[in-house]
């Protein structure tokens, strides 16, 4: 599967640089390899299974005790490796204001 062009460019870890995926309420965690990072995004490598959880934001753990981090939402999953999209702060709770406001419509 190819990866398409890129809206910024990309650094490439040999080995790959461990961290781990968090959901957004804290109840999963799991352990995975960044392979490759930019500005706006990352490519993960997933060795566990990603069955049954919520993918659509979570969080990347870039530190063991999670003072760096950033939210994420999934992009695509191809086998053992998926690609996620930085979301800007403010982003998501935007959204949720949104949803709120077409739902009371």
């Amino acid at each position: 599967m190819t990866y398409g062009a890129r809206k910024s460019d990309r650094v490439d870890f040999e080995r790959g640089i461990p961290v781990f995926m968090m959901g957004i309420d804290g109840t999963w965690r799991r352990d995975c390899l960044m392979i490759d990072v930019s500005q706006t995004g990352a490519r993960l490598l997933v060795e566990s299974s990603l069955e049954g959880l919520d993918l659509k934001e979570f969080f990347l753990l870039l530190s063991s005790t999670g003072l760096a981090y950033r939210r994420c939402q999934l992009v695509r999953v191809d086998g053992n490796q998926i690609g996620v999209e930085f979301l800007a702060r403010g982003k998501s709770a935007k959204k949720a204001k949104q949803r709120s406001r077409d739902q009371a419509d």
